[in-house]
């Protein structure tokens, strides 16, 4: 009898024993439950942004270029001395006066050589710079048209005289040959001066002497331009 009840003391020890490791278990498990936070997320890791890109360098516009032709002038630019041409091919000096018979002195004198020429010179009596433009246009007597011009003759420049300087002209009268038609004798001679144009006569006239015999001139009657030297106004 005291062997049974001993059994079931064991049986019921055991017993107990199991109940409370199973409720012990049972109550770490609900401590694991609500003691513990739930653990957060992995963080989903973004695609990274791509990097900005910078934008492209506009490149510096370049200054127009081109040949100093094409370029627009300057304001400040001073003009070329070789700028405004008259009709002559020379240059306008663009400052002074015209040369005519108020302020000037002009001589008409025979040479020996070439034959049958009268050279004229014309000396600047003014105070101030005067131009010789083109050539004489001459008046013989009562000619009713001036003698043609040498175009050959035309200077790279227009003649320039400061106050005292001469210029020169020389006149062919007539052929040595006499294939210049027929002529006659003049004993006056009137010398009109040009202005830049070459179209107009300016200022007054001179009236050169000739000599007491008179001059013989023929159909082959012409001019030189006017020279600034008497050696280029002989040549012709």
């Amino acid at each position: 009898m005291s062997r049974v009840r001993t059994s079931r003391t064991r049986l019921a020890g055991v017993t107990t024993l199991a109940l409370a490791a199973l409720l012990l278990t049972a109550c770490n498990n609900d401590s694991d439950k609500d003691g513990k936070p739930a653990a957060a997320p992995a963080a989903t890791t973004s695609p990274s942004a791509p990097a900005a890109t910078a934008p492209a360098t506009t490149p510096a516009t370049s200054a127009p270029t081109g040949p100093p032709s094409s370029r627009p002038a300057s304001s400040n630019t001073k003009p070329s001395s070789a700028a405004g041409k008259d009709s002559s091919g020379g240059t306008d000096p663009g400052s002074g006066v015209t040369c005519e018979g108020s302020n000037t002195k002009t001589v008409a004198a025979p040479l020996n050589r070439p034959i049958n020429h009268v050279l004229l010179t014309v000396t600047n009596t003014g105070s101030k710079t005067c131009f010789l433009y083109h050539y004489p246009a001459l008046r013989f007597g009562g000619a009713q048209s001036v003698p043609p011009v040498i175009e050959e003759s035309k200077p790279q420049a227009v003649v320039t005289l400061k106050p005292g300087e001469s210029g020169y002209a020389s006149v062919n009268l007539s052929t040595a040959d006499g294939s210049g038609g027929t002529g006659n004798t003049e004993k006056s001679l009137t010398v009109y001066f040009h202005g830049p144009s070459g179209t107009e006569s300016v200022g007054s006239g001179a009236t050169p002497s000739l000599p007491a015999q008179g001059l013989f001139v023929d159909d082959s009657l012409k001019t030189t331009y006017w020279q600034q030297s008497m050696d280029d106004a002989t040549s012709w």
